[in-house]
């Protein structure tokens, strides 16, 4: 029996020694300084394009434009979109810009916090020092909110925040975008937009057990998405089996409709309202041409 206490209260302490070493482990990055002037106006654009608008803005309960409290129910629990107003105290007004780069192109709070990934800042690695000026000075022109981002409401042991660093080590990729030689410039935009801002494979790729991206099953398809959704296939073969085209898939991101005349609801919907339909026609025909490999 004294074995067996000892061995229990070895394994207990070396458990509160992880806890401790995890809390402790630093991730937050040198600072990321730039000094280039941003585009509001180019800013809002990229920002529909990356969804800031549709995650957090709560709009069906009358919320306020990205003072978030959106609700995005998963198995590891529910997660609530922040404020990203210029509040100082609710939103991020008194952040820098460098704080900003390094929440949006890594993941990390000014405190040196990790976010949840299901912030997608792992697609959002591949903005320039521009696109993040340009964001910057678009989201200076919101007006302030004092509405404070609710609490995750998470199952255990995922309210764990310090346990996301190891997740971190074992799934996220440090990358940015890459054009991929041989293809066009339109191609190329298509292939940033998809696999960047735009971040298709979110909800289109399957998840394993830790919640990361299969990568070998990169837009195939996932269930059990948030509320219950699942998204379809959307790699060429699968596209080009269902009818889609170039033309017919430029219209359902603009409109919602689908070659078969379906309106495309649920989240899909949202990303539609919120997004692709104010993208320029030169971004969906780059999506369009990328994701059909109209150049194959």
């Amino acid at each position: 029996m004294r074995r067996l206490f000892l061995l229990g209260a070895a394994g207990a302490a070396l458990g509160l020694l992880t806890l401790v070493s995890l809390e402790f482990w630093p991730i937050r990055p040198a600072s990321q300084d730039i000094n280039l002037t941003g585009d509001a106006g180019r800013g809002a654009y990229l920002a529909r394009m990356s969804g800031c608008i549709a995650c957090h803005t709560d709009a069906e309960n009358g919320g306020a434009p990205l003072a978030g409290g959106l609700a995005l129910r998963t198995d590891f629990g529910t997660f609530y979109s922040p404020n990203l107003t210029t509040d100082t105290d609710a939103g991020i007004g008194s952040w820098s810009v460098s704080d900003f780069a390094i929440a949006v192109r890594n993941g990390v709070s000014p405190d040196g916090k990790p976010y949840y990934p299901a912030f997608p800042y792992p697609f959002y690695r591949s903005f320039s020092d521009q696109d993040v000026a340009d964001l910057w000075a678009a989201f200076q022109t919101v007006p302030p909110v004092a509405t404070p981002s609710k609490p995750q409401d998470l199952k255990l042991p995922f309210t764990f925040r310090s346990g996301l660093k190891i997740w971190r080590a074992a799934f996220l990729e440090d990358q940015g975008f890459t054009p991929t030689e041989g293809k066009s410039t339109v191609w190329n935009r298509g292939k940033f937009i998809v696999e960047g801002p735009a971040h298709c494979a979110a909800c289109h790729t399957p998840r394993n057990f830790a919640g990361a991206r299969q990568a070998e099953l990169d837009l195939h398809g996932a269930g059990g998405l948030p509320g219950g959704e699942d998204a379809p296939p959307i790699f060429k073969g699968e596209l080009i089996e269902n009818g889609w085209t170039l033309a017919t898939f430029k219209y359902a991101l603009r409109t919602g409709v689908s070659p078969s005349g379906d309106v495309l609801g649920g989240s899909m919907g949202e990303v539609i309202r919120d997004g692709t339909s104010f993208l320029s026609d030169e971004d969906l025909t780059a999506i369009s041409t990328f994701l059909l490999d109209e150049e194959d």
